[in-house]
């Protein structure tokens, strides 16, 4: 064995375990899953992340974990037209070669932790005598939705105005995902989706990028079921626990950032003063709604920061961006874990996708929800009703967030004594999403529980 391999295989007089970790190709779900790697790398692991799209990534912010393309599945990802069937299949053959091949160059893997929506990996994991282990990238809550559709107690399409299941709150029709109460658009997406527990009492174990504070009932629930580990808030560890030296960006981004830019900006402005607004790498506003949150967002007078991707620019009102130079600056895309940290951010105008939600979790930063779709509306709940970390912006009889709305929603937010609750509450979410990830923490324990039983296996 030469000097390279002895590296790779040991930890001190130990052996050192190889992971492979395979996430849906989407930064949603590549983000957090890069972010777990490094985690269990900074615990004395070997961590091969496999991509099955195209990225362009920092090496530096992602070492020591290795990330390989496997295959390019981006030309049958198209929303709700997705060809899941077309992907599994390519998918299957490029990971079953990839195992294959590690185990002939004599560094093979020992466990696969896959995208909790790819749940044919398990059955790959055990084919190839690997444990096998779900990432479940979205919150408790909505799981057990799903789940509860699995099941069957939960039918849709649903035949009530309200929904209630055990250890949720009550749901109008609005808080739950689109893919249940807009089933007959998105029948794929749902089926993947529930197809997420056809076989998850054979795990070895269960990954949630959540902590159990943050859903403490649901948690105690689902550990009945299945082998839980919760090992959230995945964010870069210097927002949070500071345990991994350098850690401070995902290390991938879909979009370029125009970081200097913002922070320039930002710098310039006073102690939380600024509303940020961005609505995820996906979502798209119709030209009305973009026009009402343009408005809205003057309307305020306070200062923001938007996030509007390049192809959504044509939508802004004309003369939009020259009437507001003096309050606002529009961007294509930003580091955004650098921008809720700023201390002129006050406010986060959010489509709640589940890593912006975990994000301002993290950070402690007062969110006005705006759900667009998919995990959202109920993500939305769970922030203002529950955790009590912001509001949501209601809609029109046109599925429209008038103008009106928004600046409302703002005020209440960065103003008043609602705003005081929801700032003390976000502060305090941010002491637990810290506490959780700290030695001792209840996630780095389940990493360190997890790291300790692949060495020692």
């Amino acid at each position: 064995m030469n000097s390279e391999e002895m590296e790779n295989k040991e930890v001190g007089n130990t052996l050192k375990a190889h992971v492979l970790i395979l996430p849906f190709p989407g930064q949603g779900h590549i983000n957090p899953a890069i972010q777990f790697a490094k985690r269990l790398a900074s615990k004395g692991l070997k961590v091969t992340v496999a991509t099955t799209i195209v990225i362009k990534l920092d090496q530096e912010l992602v070492s020591p974990v290795s990330v390989e393309p496997i295959c390019n599945v981006s030309e049958y990802l198209h929303g709700t037209g997705a060809n899941f069937g077309h992907i599994q299949a390519i998918v299957v053959r490029a990971l079953m070669g990839f195992v294959e091949k590690h185990e002939k160059s004599g560094d093979p893997f020992c466990c696969l932790i896959y995208d909790s929506v790819l749940p044919w990996c398990l059955d790959i994991a055990k084919q190839l005598g690997l444990y096998g282990a779900p990432f479940f990238t979205q919150p408790c809550a909505v799981s057990s939705i799903f789940y509860h559709v699995y099941q069957g107690r939960l039918s849709v399409p649903l035949d009530g105005p309200t929904v209630s299941l055990p250890g949720l709150p009550k749901f109008e029709l609005s808080d739950l995902p689109t893919f249940i109460t807009k089933s007959e658009t998105s029948r794929a997406s749902l089926e993947l989706l529930v197809s997420q527990f056809c076989n998850l009492e054979k795990a070895d174990w269960v990954f949630i990028n959540t902590f159990e504070k943050l859903e403490a009932e649901l948690i105690s629930w689902m550990k009945e079921l299945w082998p839980v580990k919760t090992i959230g808030p995945s964010v870069p560890s210097i927002y949070v626990d500071k345990l991994i030296e350098g850690d401070k960006n995902y290390g991938l981004n879909l979009w370029i950032p125009d970081g200097d830019t913002c922070m320039k900006w930002l710098d310039t402005k006073p102690t939380g003063s600024v509303v940020y607004v961005s609505l995820g790498s996906i979502s798209t506003l119709g030209l009305e709604q973009m026009e009402e949150l343009a408005w809205g967002l003057r309307g305020n007078n306070k200062y923001f920061l938007w996030v509007v991707r390049a192809s959504e620019e044509k939508k802004l009102p004309s003369n939009f961006v020259e009437e507001t130079k003096e309050k606002g600056l529009i961007v294509n895309w930003c580091p955004q874990l650098e921008v809720l940290a700023h201390e002129a951010v006050s406010c986060f105008v959010t489509h709640c996708g589940w890593n912006s939600t975990v994000e301002a979790l993290s950070l402690g930063v007062p969110m006005v929800a705006m759900p667009q779709w998919a995990d959202q509306p109920t993500n939305a709940k769970y922030v203002e009703d529950i955790w009590g970390v912001g509001v949501r912006a209601r809609t029109d009889e046109k599925g429209i967030v008038r103008r009106e709305e928004m600046e409302l929603c703002i005020r209440e937010a960065m103003e008043g004594e609602k705003g005081k609750v929801i700032r003390k509450n976000a502060g305090k979410w941010r002491e637990l999403a810290i506490e959780a990830l700290e030695v001792g923490g209840s996630s780095n324990n389940n990493i360190e529980d997890f790291v300790a039983a692949l060495l020692t296996k």
